[in-house]
């Protein structure tokens, strides 16, 4: 059986370690999993050092990440997916229903839930 210990630490070594940066793209349609780019990438480094991305553990099993976009950098767009990078590896992607199109002075803001569970005997 797995302990809370162990739920707690993969949620830290996740938090900590596998998020370095994000990226949000015009593509809506599903990925190949072993994709390693979005679908329609808008190349933008959004990472903690400049705001664009905050993890934080809001409970034993679960992480919230948001992903914060200032509107100049995507002015006019219609954005449909999101991208988790660990290096240039791409370890998340979701797409949604599109959003947008922004203004110059608008901010997009994504939240991204992720809970830890274990389904054993």
């Amino acid at each position: 059986m797995i302990t809370d210990k162990l739920t707690t630490k993969i949620v830290d070594h996740i938090k900590n370690n596998l998020f370095d940066s994000a990226d949000i793209g015009l593509g809506g349609n599903s990925t190949n999993p072993t994709s390693n780019t979005l679908d329609v990438p808008l190349g933008l480094t959004l990472n903690p050092s400049n705001g664009g991305l905050t993890i934080t553990s809001s409970s034993l099993n679960v992480l919230e990440v948001k992903v914060s976009v200032a509107g100049s950098s995507i002015q006019g767009k219609v954005i449909r997916e999101v991208g988790l990078f660990d290096g240039s590896d791409m370890v998340y992607r979701i797409n949604f229903d599109g959003v947008g199109p922004f203004s110059t002075t608008e901010t997009l803001e994504l939240f991204i839930l992720l809970e830890v569970e274990w389904y054993g005997k």
